[in-house]
């Protein structure tokens, strides 16, 4: 199935766009959306699919922590101009599993940046399934070379 086959299959609510150039593992596991709020803010989601889930066909530990990985540094390059064209590479990644999305959940992940220093990025986040907390993260992000472009 190709990207955009899979963006299509997750049917997103309406201001969803899938995020671009995130090639190889986002690509192949994804897609992630992206929607830009009002007040500047960005919210990610994703419909948990059957490549996501675990056994018990909930959202596996493992995507819940990449859509961590994703979206906390993506929330710092996407609402801080001086980080908008930056790679921004985990140095830690901290999560706490509330509960497990279902098979079919539209997911949200809504982060703000904490701070932030010459080198070093502070983000944390919420995901949600509905009215549902599913996760709350948190991470530690080094401001490194150039990145190549988003599509968002």
């Amino acid at each position: 199935m190709t990207f955009e086959e899979r963006a299509a299959a997750q049917k997103p609510p309406s201001g969803f766009t899938p995020i671009t150039g995130v090639d190889g593992f986002i690509a192949d596991n994804g897609p992630v959306f992206a929607r830009r709020e009002d007040n500047g803010a960005v919210t990610f989601g994703c419909r948990i699919m059957p490549h996501m889930c675990n056994p018990m066909g909930g959202a596996h530990g493992g995507w819940i922590a990449t859509l961590f990985d994703v979206a906390l540094p993506l929330t710092g390059r996407l609402t801080d101009p001086q980080l908008g064209d930056r790679f921004i590479m985990t140095v830690s990644l901290s999560i706490d599993y509330l509960q497990s999305p279902r098979l079919g959940d539209w997911t949200e992940l809504g982060g703000r940046v904490l701070k932030r220093t010459e080198r070093m990025v502070f983000v944390e986040g919420l995901m949600r399934a509905g009215d549902d907390v599913i996760a709350r993260g948190s991470g530690v992000f080094r401001i490194g070379p150039q990145a190549p472009p988003l599509g968002f």
